[in-house]
């Protein structure tokens, strides 16, 4: 009786020790830099690299990995073979105070990083998954997840939920990204894609928030106005799914609509996000923004005032893939205006604490 009361004195004193710090107690530093997911550049990384600079100096809460280097014009990015890929996710998360964020793109179809050219497994898109039965989709999922996870990710940023309301929408329907029209037959597939997600120990995470599907340009280019074209059955995947309690992550869109919001894309605007995701669908995950380096957002926006927008918003993570546009040092500068906001009073310390609190949640129900 002793030995087990000794046992488990060691094994609380253990657990407090390696647990991260309650939003309480955590630094704002830790907190804001938890609010940051980065892309970089390079196959391998060492102790001088930027990327584990940020990790160590600015607590960085997340990384994503992508094949393609858009400034480059080139593969030359992160990814070329299996091992390679494995010896550097292992070796990011190792300069991890707090657990990363460990991301990638891995929807099937045109939108997958690890590729079969690379010596990964590929998987069909999420059109070609809509049209086989449920047991072929669920293989497809397994399959997938078990390629994020092995390669040492722990967050897919799939499945895709936008409805294929326009087939000819250039990001999602027209590059077959979409597994239905019928936004309840989106909704049965992206569970049973969380669903085998979670069985391979990935995080999945819905996107695009409140639906991408009724586009009829490229948001990575420019304005996306959806006004006359988004409707409300959009939301439906969602509705179903939050309801279910299944999503753990939703990513927003770029998208203009001005019957949700007359001034700001929803992932800028609090009548989106807190509004209607939060309030209305009653979705306490976290939520991460599309790519803070999209053009609908920097041809508009200055970088200090896109990030408050979108944290008073209510978004937790801001991600810069750091590719359409390369800067070394995003990280440092992104964290310093959110400091800065911080100091001026036009972002309050509560909002970063949730923001925190949300990303812890989810760190230790992935542990």
């Amino acid at each position: 009786m002793r030995q087990q009361s000794l046992t488990a004195i060691v094994f609380l004193i253990l657990t407090l020790l390696i647990s991260p710090a309650p939003a309480t107690s955590a630094s704002l530093d830790v907190m804001i830099g938890q609010m940051l997911m980065a892309g970089f550049r390079g196959f391998e990384a060492d102790k001088t690299s930027p990327i584990v600079r940020d990790i160590r100096d600015f607590h960085l809460g997340g990384v994503i990995l992508f094949d393609y280097d858009v400034t480059w014009g080139s593969g030359q990015r992160n990814i070329k073979s299996p091992a390679q890929v494995k010896a550097l996710t292992s070796f990011l998360s190792s300069q991890a105070k707090i657990p990363l964020f460990m991301a990638i793109d891995q929807e099937g179809g045109m939108v997958q990083r690890l590729k079969p050219k690379y010596g990964f497994t590929g998987t069909p898109s999420q059109q070609e998954a809509g049209t086989k039965s449920d047991i072929d989709i669920s293989s497809t999922a397994m399959l997938a997840g078990y390629t994020v996870k092995t390669s040492g990710f722990n967050v897919n940023f799939a499945p895709v939920v936008d409805v294929n309301i326009n087939p000819q929408c250039p990001v999602i329907g027209k590059i077959g990204r979409s597994f239905s029209s019928d936004p309840y037959k989106v909704a049965h597939y992206a569970e049973i894609f969380l669903l085998e997600f979670n069985r391979q120990g990935v995080t999945g995470c819905l996107k695009h928030f409140p639906g991408h599907g009724s586009a009829g340009t490229d948001s990575h280019l420019g304005l996306t106005d959806v006004t006359d074209t988004w409707t409300e059955l959009e939301l439906i995947p969602y509705k179903v799914l939050i309801d279910k309690g299944l999503p753990r992550m939703i990513m927003t869109a770029h998208i203009f609509n001005a019957k949700l919001d007359p001034d700001y894309p929803a992932t800028l605007s609090r009548k989106v996000i807190t509004g209607i995701l939060r309030d209305k669908l009653g979705y306490d995950g976290v939520v991460v923004t599309d790519d803070m380096t999209m053009k609908a957002i920097t041809k508009f926006y200055g970088r200090k005032d896109a990030i408050r927008l979108a944290i008073q918003a209510g978004a937790d993570i801001l991600l810069f893939g750091n590719n359409i546009d390369f800067d070394r040092d995003i990280v440092p500068k992104a964290h310093a205006i959110i400091k800065n906001l911080l100091n001026e009073g036009k972002i309050s310390t509560k909002r970063i604490e949730q923001s925190y609190a949300r990303i812890m949640r989810l760190k230790e129900e992935m542990r």
